[in-house]
């Protein structure tokens, strides 16, 4: 998704996000994992959103 950006303007995006990196594509299947597994079977109608607190 961030291909085509710059070194700068992922640095940039990287500083403005509270974790102060940018996701990868890990992160986003971590969370998949979790709501495929038993630990996230009690989950229903939930929007997760694997930003790194970049939208708050």
């Amino acid at each position: 998704m961030n291909r085509q950006l710059s070194q700068e303007t992922k640095a940039a995006l990287a500083e403005e996000t509270p974790l102060e990196r940018l996701g990868t594509p890990e992160d986003v299947a971590q969370a998949i994992w979790f709501l495929a597994s038993p630990a996230g079977d009690f989950f229903t109608g939930q929007v997760l959103s694997p930003n790194g607190g970049y939208l708050i």
